[in-house]
Order: structure tokens, then sequence, then C-alpha cells
């Protein structure tokens, strides 16, 4: 999660919790996919120590619970999902007006920032106080899964709310550890792609391009006349993770083990960010001063035609916010190296977004339920994933028109067939903020000029590796 342009980030930039420089003006939904989808990094100092302790409490259950105990009433904390507090209040109220009507049973509304929403969540799971239902970054889902304090969806309460196959399975993977019941529901989805100026692209005579080798040879002919081949955010700590790990799938590295352990110093993991890197140092595709982005100035750079190129999650208003017109831009999926490295995947993009959950402790189950299959219904996705520009994690609400546009059929498609969701381990959130440091001390190192080396990728790897030991 992360300062946020569009919904469900996938846990994104907002959790970075570094301050905005020249940010460009923040569009709706964004919150989710870059802090969701996407991803609770900064925020997640000592997180280690909160999982704990809220484990021990949360075992316990409390006699209040969440909400306040009435089965005519509900509380929910919502996500920052829009461009600020009051535009999330003017989507949701409507909707939770009509789950009112058609349920009687009124729903209490508070929009978290993402800058708060971690800490609340823990300290309500600590303390046994909590909200009946609430929003999560989907990158969370393991690391709060272990304390203890949400609701399981096993078989028989996934049934109540609909049933596990309404989901796109990508999206229901990114809910819970493997293996274990999912501790939340998908609500808004997002994924990764590679935007492009389609003008630029026409007056270079290039097409969009297929492989890694081809996005790199097209960043360089573009490259020129105060323009640059591509704009990446060098200094974000969860945008760092994201490519290491979509970057990584292609090039089949595992940071983790099959029982949880880190791995980060892999010769996959070092290949993947070295070719990221790579953009700015010795490709020279991207601006050195890219090294110092971290509050979405790469959208800036994008939308205001100073860079050709931009590997971004699912956005429209990101770019007409800042004076773009739809047309002016295509996508495609992010290129893989070819031919494909050994044992690489046909994985282009970690899966993003915000998903829903129930808390443990709530004193009313049934309501808490009958809101989550509300708000996950086909009408509602299709109301409230266009409002913020995401893409429903529901299969039945992708029939809708509004999601049936050339850039949501790509995102479809990677959804669907070409994305995976981010290690759903209880360290994911120490695991963002170890690599992306490193990746972040990497970009620092290329925009100086200094060699950036398969072993000083692995020297910077495996110093992230021993931090997460501690």
């Amino acid at each position: 999660m992360r300062q946020p342009t569009s919904p469900a980030s996938g846990h994104s930039a907002t959790s970075s919790g570094e301050p905005p420089a020249a940010a460009p003006a923040r569009r709706p939904g964004r919150a989710a996919r870059r802090r969701a989808g996407r991803t609770a990094t900064g925020l997640t100092a000592g997180l280690t120590a909160g999982l704990l302790l809220a484990a021990a409490a949360a075992c316990g259950g409390g006699t209040s619970g969440g909400g306040n105990g009435s089965p005519k009433t509900l509380t929910y904390w919502a996500s920052n999902q829009g461009a600020d507090i009051a535009a999330d209040q003017r989507v949701l109220k409507p909707e939770l007006d009509k789950f009112e009507k058609q349920t009687g049973i009124k729903v209490k509304l508070e929009v978290v920032p993402w800058t708060d929403l971690l800490n609340r969540i823990l300290a309500a799971t600590t303390s046994g106080q909590g909200p009946d239902v609430l929003n999560i970054g989907n990158t969370w889902s393991a690391s709060l899964q272990a304390t203890g304090g949400l609701l399981p969806f096993d078989a028989k309460t996934m049934a109540e709310v609909g049933g596990a196959q309404r989901f796109v399975p990508a999206t229901l993977a990114s809910a819970g550890a493997k293996g274990k019941d999912p501790a939340a529901v998908p609500l808004y989805s997002t994924a990764y792609g590679l935007y492009y100026n389609k003008k630029m692209f026409a007056d270079a005579k290039l097409d969009p391009p297929k492989t890694w080798q081809e996005m790199v040879d097209d960043g360089r002919k573009l490259t020129k006349g105060g323009v640059h081949g591509i704009a990446i955010e060098g200094a974000s700590i969860p945008e760092n993770v994201h490519a290491a790990f979509n970057i990584g799938q292609m090039y089949g590295a595992d940071f983790f083990t099959p029982d949880g352990k880190p791995q980060f110093a892999t010769p996959q993991a070092v290949a993947a960010i070295k070719s990221y890197v790579g953009l700015l140092g010795t490709e020279k595709v991207a601006a050195p001063g890219n090294a110092e982005y971290s509050a979405n100035q790469s959208i800036n750079d994008f939308a205001t035609h100073k860079a050709a190129m931009l590997m971004w999650q699912t956005t429209t208003s990101g770019f007409t916010n800042l004076g773009m017109k739809p047309g002016e831009w295509g996508v495609v999926p992010i290129p893989a190296p070819s031919p494909a490295p050994p044992g690489g995947r046909p994985i282009t993009s970690m899966v993003g977004g915000i998903n829903l959950a129930v808390f443990k402790n709530t004193d009313n189950r049934d309501g808490a339920l009958k809101f989550v299959k509300f708000m996950t219904g086909d009408d509602e996705q299709k109301i409230l994933n266009k409002a913020y520009g995401s893409l429903p994690p529901v299969t039945a609400a992708q029939s809708d028109p509004a999601f049936d546009t050339p850039d949501t059929r790509v995102f479809k498609d990677i959804l669907a067939s070409h994305a995976a969701p981010l290690p759903q381990v209880p360290a994911e959130s120490q695991f963002e903020t170890a690599v992306g440091t490193a990746m972040k001390e990497l970009f620092a190192d290329a925009a100086a000029g200094r060699p950036v080396t398969d072993d000083k990728i692995k020297a910077k790897l495996e110093a992230a590796q021993q931090q997460m030991a501690k």
C-alpha cells in the first residue's frame, strides 16, 4: 500500500510513509492498489512485536467484540480509496443506505487514512475492540491472519457470502496463507502493466514492446530532447518490492522457501533486480532523478509527456487528473525476457488490491457476513470498482461494459492468467521494508554513476535477509 493514485494498490505508496515530493494530484483509488494492494511498508516498523502481542490477545477474544452488539448496526472501517476521505464518503454512503434499506442494518462508516489503518487494526486486534467489518490491503492478509484477529472464511462461511467460485482465483489467493482458510475476501483488484505514450511510439515508428529487450531498445530511441524512455519510482519502497516480485517471477525467483524462510539473495532475484535498476544505470532510459521518486512523480512524468513508458497498476484518473486524455496512452503486459530464463514463470504482475475482512470478535457475525455478501455482490462490484477505477475480483461483474475497454481487457487477462499474490507469509511486511530499502540504495548508487554489479546486489539482499532474522 502506498501513496496511491488509484484504488487497491495492492498495498502501495501510502504505506511507505514517505512525504510527497512534488507529488502529482492523486487519483481515486490508487490508495488501494499501491497502498493495496499497494502494501504497508513504512507503517510496519515494530510490526513483529505488534503481531505477537495481538496474537496473544486475539486468541482470548473480547466480551464486547466489534461494533456495539446490536443486530441492527454494524461498524465498518473503509480504506481511503478515493482522492480524499470526503470522496470515499460520497461513493460509499449511497451504497450503505441501500444496504440498510434491504436489510434494516445501519452501517456506521469510518474511512481510515492509509497512514493510520494498519496501526488501528493492530490496536483493535490487541484490545479485542474493533469494527465489525474492515478493509485491509491484500498484501497484509497473511500478517493479519497470523494475529488470529480476523474471522476465517472456511467453507461454511464462504458459502454464506456466495461461495469461493465467484472470485478470480488469483485474487482469492491473496487473502491469506496457502493451505489456510482465507482471512478475507477480495473487494477491489488491480494488476501491473506497461503504459506507453501512443503518439511518441507512432512518431518513432515503434510498436509496443513484447520483450524486455525490445522495451529497453525502444527506451533508448525515445530518450532524447528532455524525454526519457521510462519513468520509475526508485525511492519508493513498495514500488521497488512490487517490481522485484513482478520481474522476479519472470526469472523464477522465490523470496521465501516453501516453509516461509527468507531467501532473498538467489541468482534469480539478483538478475531480476539488476535488470530493473539497470533501466536507470546501465541502460540510461530512466532519468537519474528517478532514483529520488517516491510520491508518484513517475505518473506525473508520464502524464506530462516527460517519459514514454511507465510500469504501473490499473489506472485512468491518475493520468486524466494531470491533463492526459483517454486514448493518448495504451497498455500491454510488462514485457518478459526472451528467451525465458530457466525456471521463469509466465507471471508479469502481482495481484494488487483491497480485501474485505470481518473482525473475529464481532457481536454481529450474521450482519457482518450479510454486508460482505452485499459488497461483493455483482451489482455492488460494478458500482464500486467503476467509481474507483479498479477491477472487480468477482468474475461475473467483469462483464459490465465499463470493464470492457482496451485497457481493462489487458488487465483482466493479466489478473486471470498472469498474476500471482505477493508472498503470503506473516513476515511479508518486513520483507517489503528490507528488500525495498536495499533497492532504493541500489538506485542511489546507479544515479551517482557507481556500478551496480551482481556482487553488490547480492550483498545488499544478504544484508536485507540478515535484517529480517533480527
